[in-house]
C-alpha cells in the first residue's frame, strides 16, 4: 500500500513531463513524418524515476506541426506502467521575417488514471551566427473530475552551436516556479541545467535526429540528477 501511495502522489508531478526535459522549438517541416522515442530518468537519494514515450509526428502545413505520443513510467527499475496519451500541436507565427522566430505551442494530456492536462505558451528562437538561442514558456492546468488545479507557469531555455550537422553542443534549462500569479519561494522552486548534444544524420533517403542532455538540480521540488534522450526518425 506504501508503494501504491508513493506511485499515486508522483503521477500528477509527471503529467506534462516531456516539456519538462525536452526543448519545444518548431521548424517548416511540411510533409515530413516522424517516429518519435523519447526518455528520461531522475536519481533521487532513494528511488529512480523513468519515464519512455513514443509517438508519431507529421508537418501537416508549413506553419503546422502535430504529434500523438504515449507514456509509460517506471520506478526503481520495476514494471513499466502506461500512463497516458498525449496530442501535441505547434503553429509557427513567423518564420524568418524578424530578429526573433515565434510559435504557439499546445499539448492536451489524457491520463490513464486522471483527468485532462493543458499546456499552451509562446516558443521563441533566434539565431547568432552559428548559435541558436531558444526560450519558451508555457502555462499548465490540469482538470481532474470535473474539479480544476492551479495554473502552473513553467519554463524551456537552450543554447546550441551549431558546429556540424552531426554534432551540436549547447546547454539546456528547465523549470517550475508554480503558480503563474503567485510564484513559490526561491527554494521550493525546481530548476535544471546541464549539457546537451545534439545531430542529424541522413540514412538514405531518411534521417536520424538526436539530442541528449545530463541535468543537474531540482525535480519534483526535490533534488535529482538527470538523463533525457531523444531519436526522431524522420522520412
Amino acid at each position: 500500500m506504501k508503494k501504491l501511495l508513493a506511485i499515486a502522489s508522483l503521477l500528477p508531478q509527471v503529467a506534462s513531463a516531456a516539456t519538462g526535459y525536452y526543448l519545444v522549438s518548431v521548424y517548416d517541416v511540411a510533409g515530413q513524418a516522424s517516429i518519435d522515442y523519447k526518455y528520461w530518468n531522475a536519481h533521487y537519494r532513494d528511488r529512480r524515476t523513468a519515464m519512455p514515450e513514443i509517438g508519431f509526428g507529421y508537418g501537416v502545413t508549413e506553419r503546422w506541426y502535430t504529434e500523438v505520443y504515449g507514456s509509460w513510467i517506471q520506478f526503481n527499475g520495476e514494471r513499466t506502467r502506461y500512463v497516458g496519451t498525449s496530442w501535441q500541436n505547434d503553429f509557427m507565427l513567423t518564420q524568418g521575417q524578424y530578429d526573433i522566430d515565434a510559435a504557439l505551442h499546445t499539448l492536451v494530456e489524457r491520463g490513464k488514471d486522471r483527468g485532462y492536462s493543458v499546456e499552451i505558451g509562446p516558443v521563441l528562437q533566434t539565431q547568432v551566427w552559428r548559435t541558436q538561442i531558444n526560450f519558451n514558456v508555457f502555462l499548465q492546468r490540469e482538470f481532474d473530475t470535473g474539479t480544476a488545479s492551479d495554473t502552473e507557469l513553467v519554463y524551456q531555455w537552450q543554447v546550441k552551436q551549431r558546429w556540424k550537422p552531426w554534432l551540436q553542443p549547447g546547454v539546456q534549462g528547465f523549470g517550475e516556479v508554480g503558480k503563474w500569479n503567485d510564484w513559490k519561494g526561491v527554494h521550493e522552486q525546481s530548476h535544471r541545467v546541464g549539457p546537451a548534444l545534439f545531430g542529424t544524420v541522413d540514412a538514405g533517403r531518411q534521417q536520424i535526429k538526436y539530442e541528449a542532455a545530463w541535468l543537474l538540480g531540482k525535480n519534483s521540488d526535490r533534488r535529482a540528477k538527470s538523463f533525457t534522450m531523444r531519436v526522431q526518425y524522420i522520412f
